[in-house]
């Protein structure tokens, strides 16, 4: 009995023991990514099939005007996957948005086009694009913004590890970079120009208050900076995911064809 008793007790050590090993193994986390291109590569394989298609969100945009003017407006926005996204400005009945794409925007007022620019938003292929398309892809949409995909350290940004792709200091708060939640592979802060044509003029965009939406994440928080200064905060609610939209919903010349979903 106590020879069967001593093997129980022993066996069940070593089961006990193995299991405390192979979770250790498990919560390990990966070793870091040579590079910004192996990084991508990660995030893709890290959601691919899993990411939202499509959200919807209601924000509360509060711009600081270099006057001193502080104006707050509500827009409406909606983001198909991987790379068309719909923002309505104030009333919807009065038919004001713009849509993006990652490389091209259309500008809309009472319903009817009025501008397009080869300028798309940079946010594009880091909050859909880069978790549903082809890596191929998302290196040409991201290309235009000049990250230096050779470059990649690691940092703490909200008291969380991160990869910063395109700087190789932290001093360096001027180049195009992307930093990355290393746990959750999601974007957390971009220093980019909007506008490729201007690369010198950047703006530092924090990505905060990450949710989970259908399979992915959401920033719910926004800030973006310009010189040090918070000039546009972003504050969603009413965050739906994988919400049935029709494609035509974001083809500009079709703007008040399609229902829209706020009704």
């Amino acid at each position: 009995m106590f020879g069967k008793a001593v093997l129980s007790v022993s066996s069940a050590a070593i089961i006990a023991g193995a299991a405390c090993a192979k979770q250790r193994l498990e919560t390990v986390p990966p070793p870091p990514p040579r590079d910004g291109l192996a990084l991508l590569n990660r995030m893709r394989d890290g959601y691919l099939g899993k990411w939202f298609r499509t959200v919807t969100f209601t924000q509360l945009t509060t711009q600081y005007r270099p006057n001193g003017v502080i104006d707050t407006t509500t827009w409406y926005e909606a983001l198909l996957s991987p790379d068309r996204l719909r923002i309505d400005f104030g009333d919807i009945k009065n038919g004001n948005g713009v849509i993006y794409t990652a490389d091209s925007q259309y500008v809309v007022r009472e319903g009817k086009v009025t501008r397009t620019a080869a300028q798309g938003n940079p946010f594009l292929p880091f909050v859909a694009g880069v978790y549903a398309q082809p890596i191929d892809a998302t290196l040409k949409q991201i290309a235009p913004y000049q990250f230096n995909l050779t470059r990649l350290r690691t940092d703490t940004w909200e008291n969380r590890p991160v990869y910063v792709v395109g700087s190789s200091a932290a001093t360096d708060t001027t180049s195009p970079q992307f930093w990355v939640d290393q746990e959750r592979l999601v974007a957390v802060r971009m220093i980019v120009a909007f506008n490729p044509a201007t690369p010198a003029d950047v703006a530092d965009i924090w990505l905060m208050d990450y949710r989970p939406v259908s399979g992915g994440w959401l920033a719910v928080k926004v800030d973006i900076r310009h010189g040090g200064q918070v000039v546009q905060k972003e504050e969603y609610s009413d965050w739906r995911g994988n919400v049935d939209l029709p494609r035509d919903f974001f083809v500009a010349e079709k703007w008040s064809a399609v229902p829209h979903w706020h009704r």
